[in-house]
């Protein structure tokens, strides 16, 4: 995969989010937020969990599920904490300040990682931010629901940069979307029955939403995401992404009649023109931290790694047949 055909099909994923934003507003009239997530992912989890078998000849080592536990454990944090927000936040208020996640995410690939962001890239992520607050109206008038959006964009980023690190490091991204889905599921279902509302005549009401949540937004566009982190970095894809906002804000106007200012207009046009501008360009940014040096490891996780960009931990050495695909004639 080129990382072009990966921006465009995180393009893709982003307006299954953006459109998906509408259901899980809805989705709190006939259940709360923990049993909607927990249903959602459960739902996502079943479709994922048959193609898990397709991966069981790739080698695991030791790491590998220390590192999936912390992917499964911030992804369940930040989809719950989104949900949550819809209760007191508007569908295009809460997609958009979950966009912040744009800036959020190079900072803590920054430190993290020590993948350093481009001039271009964080010209594009503040752009991003300058949108959002243009169509959000500002931080003054933000509400409860906003406020935990952006708790979600924090924990958003902080997963996209652990995830973009265990799928660089492990592969496997079908049994990554299976623990992520399955494991929130594991735990928010039980809190949705004692604290919620959870029963079979609530998920029958909701079944509309839950078939949109679960299987576009959750399978379809996770799943996309998880599979083109190999091949796109984790700051790319955060500003990509975050056309949901884009998608969100025209979902609710069509669905549910929410307008947008003409100022409003306008930061939707700046953050889809900073995502355009990132998602058609070919640099990377440049890593500084290798996640894998040790030689002696087997030569069977290096081919699986085969796209991986040079930097992520795959020696330039062990993968001569990909390195053009990568190379920044700027550098």
């Amino acid at each position: 995969m080129s990382k072009l055909t990966a921006n465009l099909l995180l393009l893709f994923a982003a307006a299954l989010w953006g459109f998906g934003n509408v259901a899980q507003k809805t989705v709190l009239g006939h259940l709360d937020a923990l049993s909607a997530v927990g249903l959602r992912c459960l739902i996502g989890g079943l479709l994922v969990l048959p193609f898990v078998l397709t991966e069981r000849r790739l080698p695991v080592d030791a790491a590998h599920f220390s590192s999936l536990i912390r992917v499964v454990v911030l992804f369940a944090v930040s989809i719950m904490l989104q949900q949550v927000c819809y209760l007191g936040a508007t569908v295009t208020n809460a997609s958009f300040l979950i966009s912040t996640a744009t800036v959020i995410t190079p900072l803590a690939a920054w430190l993290l990682i020590g993948e350093r962001p481009t001039a271009g890239l964080i010209l594009a992520a503040g752009s991003t931010v300058i949108g959002c607050l243009l169509l959000s109206g500002g931080i003054a008038g933000l509400s409860g629901g906003d406020i935990t959006a952006v708790l979600s964009a924090g924990c958003y980023a902080l997963w996209t940069v652990e995830l973009g690190r265990h799928m660089q490091a492990h592969a496997r991204p079908l049994t990554a979307a299976a623990a992520q889905f399955l494991g929130t599921a594991a735990f928010a279902l039980p809190l949705g029955a004692v604290h919620g509302n959870l029963s079979f005549t609530a998920a029958s009401e909701a079944t509309p939403e839950l078939l949109v949540l679960g299987v576009f937004s959750t399978a379809v566009a996770f799943g996309i995401l998880i599979a083109t982190l190999r091949f796109t970095s984790a700051s790319h894809a955060a500003v990509i992404v975050s056309a949901e906002s884009v998608f969100g804000a025209m979902g609710a106007a069509v669905f549910l009649g929410e307008r947008s200012s003409a100022v409003g207009a306008l930061g939707a046009a700046i953050i889809l023109g900073s995502i355009l501008s990132v998602a058609m360009s070919n640099r990377m940014p440049a890593a500084r931290l290798p996640l894998r040096t040790d030689p002696s490891a087997p030569d069977a996780p290096v081919r699986a790694f085969g796209a991986a960009p040079a930097g992520w931990g795959i020696p330039a050495t062990a993968n001569p047949g990909h390195e053009e695909a990568f190379h920044d004639p700027s550098r």
